[in-house]
């Protein structure tokens, strides 16, 4: 059956938004594939592979918004491309017949409306981005470049820019932040606190700031800069401009710096700038070799980085090597022998490259779509174990992030689940605002169907707080409810899976 689409000219929809219209056209009996995105490149040639004629997308570009639907009968796909339009434009979108507030369509309109604005929130095509971020930082705002794709020496210019009027400048692919008590992209509910997060990883900022109010401590700014801040092209501009912003801040008593792994000259030079301000380090791969800072403290896991700030705050950490749900010789019991690998699926990529770290030092190679090791990418051979971010973009091409919509996640789990000899299959659930209302519902009733008769057990992590809109609570329970083993922190969920994947229990409580 041929593929319906319908094309809106000139018109920007919120992924959030786009996920709503394309839920709703799915739901429709009859309806066999629906999709609702920008008109990227990359999403048109989707739309081409999945049916479209090029005449109906002749012309669309990355400013444009279609929804499309493939059903049993032109009639069905007609009423699933109203249904989705009347979900995406009943939200606020710009008035155009179909009722609502008019929406700005600069900043300058958006300013006009709102001048007291210091923040702008820039999630827009990569191409457009730079020019769209120089223009908040001439306005004298502060940006938070929710977009990637932005290359790098635009991103050097923008930071620089940033720079010289005194503002931050947080991104390109920067998804979390939280400035005085106002989260921003991703972010989770949290009490505030004596921490300042400085965060070249968004879910890695997630995690620490989740982590830091479920042990009591809590958050005074969670400043997110983007994951290349700290390569040698970016060279820290925007972490060290972070640090000094958080040294003047009178509510931040203890410094969180997160990062994958930063050129060592970068990092030396970025820890350098807290000055008598204490500093814990979360630099995730860090090589071993690489020295201390004095004043600082070098951990290279996220929950190493969390309780070694709690101890500078004079808190006890709490224990992390409690599970609940089924214990790991439980769940090794219900497998036949020769099930021994593990498999990552996860929709956060600071997580899924410290499951990587973690993983490779317990049980050797794992293959991924972003290697620690070049020579350990995809495609990837037979017998191996894999951990991959979901996140990247030849996983969310034409369809919203796995945060925002668990489907390709769920896809590929029933794919990894039908490998003989698989044992185990991390889970991240990440929650807070922006991410999926009920991700634990969504992903549990499947997770159960994959562990029946022998088939591998699922470790999952529930990244969030009680005061997410989902509830963490809530969330772990139907989990724990489905069969699967649920652990205290994301690091604990990789080492959980390879002491099931190993028959090796006492791996979940390795010393991070």
């Amino acid at each position: 059956m041929r593929a319906s689409v319908k094309i809106f000219r000139d018109t920007y929809v919120d992924s959030v938004v786009q996920l709503r219209g394309m839920r709703v056209m799915r739901e429709l009996e009859g309806v066999e594939w629906a999709s609702a995105a920008m008109a990227t490149p990359a999403n048109v040639e989707t739309l081409r592979a999945e049916g479209v004629d090029d005449a109906d997308v002749e012309g669309a570009g990355s400013n444009d918004f279609f929804l499309v639907a493939r059903a049993s009968s032109d009639v069905i796909a007609s009423k699933a491309l109203a249904a989705g339009e009347s979900a995406v434009f009943s939200s606020g979108q710009p008035d155009d017949g179909r009722g609502g507030a008019q929406a700005a369509r600069s900043l300058r309109e958006a300013l006009r409306a709102q001048p007291d604005s210091n923040v702008a929130v820039i999630s827009v095509p990569g191409d457009y981005a730079a020019l769209a971020a120089h223009q908040a930082l001439s306005s004298d705002l502060h940006v938070l470049l929710f977009s990637d794709n932005v290359p790098i020496e635009k991103e050097v210019a923008l930071k620089d820019h940033a720079l010289a009027r005194g503002r931050l400048m947080m991104g390109p692919g920067a998804g979390t932040a939280m400035l005085a008590g106002t989260g921003l992209g991703f972010a989770n509910a949290v009490a505030p606190g004596p921490v300042g997060v400085v965060a070249a990883a968004g879910t890695g900022a997630q995690e620490a700031m989740a982590l830091l109010d479920r042990w009591g401590v809590g958050v005074s700014q969670v400043i997110g800069v983007g994951g290349r801040d700290m390569s040698a092209e970016v060279g820290g501009r925007m972490s060290r401009s972070a640090i000094a912003a958080l040294r003047e801040d009178a509510a931040t008593e203890v410094i969180l710096v997160i990062s994958k792994p930063p050129a060592p000259d970068v990092a030396a030079a970025v820890l350098a700038a807290a000055g008598d301000t204490p500093v814990v380090a979360a630099l995730i791969g860090l090589d071993a070799g690489f020295p201390a800072p004095p004043g600082v403290t070098l951990t290279d896991t996220l929950e190493g980085g969390v309780t070694a700030t709690l101890r500078l705050l004079h808190v006890t950490p709490p224990s992390t090597t409690a599970t609940l749900g089924p214990s790991v010789r439980e769940a090794r019991a219900r497998l036949a022998p020769e099930r021994s690998l593990v498999r990552g699926l996860f929709s956060g990529g600071t997580l899924c490259y410290e499951s990587l770290v973690i993983l490779g030092r317990t049980i050797g190679e794992v293959r991924s779509n972003t290697p620690i090791n070049k020579e350990w990418g995809l495609p990837a051979p037979d017998g191996s174990h894999q951990c991959l971010d979901l996140g990247e973009e030849e996983y969310t091409r034409g369809r919203p992030h796995p945060m925002i919509d668990p489907e390709a996640r769920i896809e590929l789990l029933r794919e990894h689940a039908t490998d003989p000899s698989v044992a185990a299959i991390v889970l991240d659930v990440v929650l807070g605002y922006g991410s999926n209302v009920d991700p634990a519902g969504i992903l549990a009733p499947v997770c159960e169907s994959v562990m029946d008769d022998g088939g591998p057990q699922v470790v999952t992590y529930v990244l969030g707080t009680e005061h997410d809109p989902q509830g963490l609570s809530a969330q772990r329970a139907r989990l724990v409810e489905s069969g699967c083993i649920v652990t205290e922190t994301a690091a604990r969920a990789s080492l959980a899976a390879a002491a099931v994947a190993t028959g090796d229990a006492s791996l979940l409580s390795v010393h991070l």
